[in-house]
């Protein structure tokens, strides 16, 4: 039987490349490597005189722009509606975060300080310098981690949907709140019915599919759980571990209004909590997946913030 998340892929991909993106697989070292998607227009055509070349990837000539998913999808998948908005302008780079996608590695290593290593070492292969970074939900822990890490690379960030730090009592609280004994058993579900329960959490008004789309969707993109797991392990640091550091970049918030995961008080609480530099925005009639359920309203709150950044250079 056809899966239908599958099937949907070759169509879904060839409106990503006429949007301007490709996907390229970058080689950080021996055993672990990274999938992205990358502006079409870096990638250099070999000269016909050397035609069995690899083709490499020049230095982007438009502002570059980092987008990092979440635990629920790979990455081309969650910031579809941000690329068709955004690749015209900006130079939009896409990763699998390592054990999403095809993205692999051998390491023992799954930290998110690991994953902010890989994307790093990634982009300066890639020939990008200097970026600015859009995470959401685990994809904004990594990149609070590489602003952390590599402060000259990142311009600025927008975050949405996270926090700086899973700390062991926000994880009890979280996960008491929403009736789960473990992150896994709520990011990793083994049934539809416990699929279906992340996916209402997700959104502020869940909407109807059969149950065999969530099925489908369980089969292709819920794998290497074993590996996932470890992941939402090494997120969890003691409360003793914890600090703030000083971000020198600007850093605004984009919030769902109703996320139930990372609820907006939360985001209210860490803006205090960055300084001045920090600025807020939430989206009313949107849960934790806003970029999807409103994607025109966080397109247009993202491309607010990003003018501003760059009308300051």
């Amino acid at each position: 039987m056809v899966n239908l998340v599958e099937s949907q892929k070759p169509l879904f991909y060839g409106l990503m490349k006429l949007a301007g993106v490709v996907p390229y697989t970058v080689e950080i070292e021996p055993g672990t490597r990274m999938n992205f998607w990358i502006p079409k227009e870096t990638l250099q055509k070999p000269k016909k005189s050397d035609k069995n070349s690899a083709v490499q990837p020049k230095k982007p000539t438009k502002p570059a722009i980092l987008f990092i998913h979440g635990f629920g999808t790979e990455g081309i998948m969650t910031w579809q509606f941000q690329v068709r908005s955004l690749a015209k302008k900006y130079s939009v780079y896409i990763p699998d975060l390592l054990f999403f996608g095809g993205s692999y590695s051998d390491k023992p290593d799954r930290s998110p300080a690991f994953q902010a290593h890989c994307l790093a070492k990634s982009l300066r292969i890639l020939g990008v310098d200097k970026f600015v970074l859009v995470g959401f939900s685990y994809g904004g822990m990594v990149a609070f981690k590489i602003a952390e890490e590599y402060p000259e690379m990142v311009r600025a960030m927008v975050v949405s949907g996270s926090i700086l730090a899973m700390t062991d009592t926000i994880s009890k609280s979280n996960l008491n709140r929403l009736g789960f004994e473990s992150s896994a058993d709520l990011l990793l579900p083994t049934s539809v019915k416990g699929l279906k329960t992340l996916f209402t959490m997700a959104v502020h008004k869940p909407m109807w599919f059969p149950n065999r789309l969530f099925k489908d969707y369980m089969k292709v993109m819920i794998t290497n759980r074993k590996e996932k797991a470890e992941l939402l392990e090494a997120l969890v640091i003691s409360n003793k571990d914890v600090t703030t550091p000083r971000f020198q970049q600007k850093i605004h918030l984009l919030w769902g209004e109703s996320d139930q995961l990372f609820h907006v008080e939360m985001a209210k609480n860490m803006k205090q909590q960055l300084g001045e530099n920090t600025t807020m925005d939430s989206i009313k009639k949107a849960g934790h997946l806003a970029h999807m359920e409103r994607p025109c309203v966080y397109n247009r709150c993202l491309k607010k913030f990003l003018t501003s950044v760059y009308s300051e250079n």
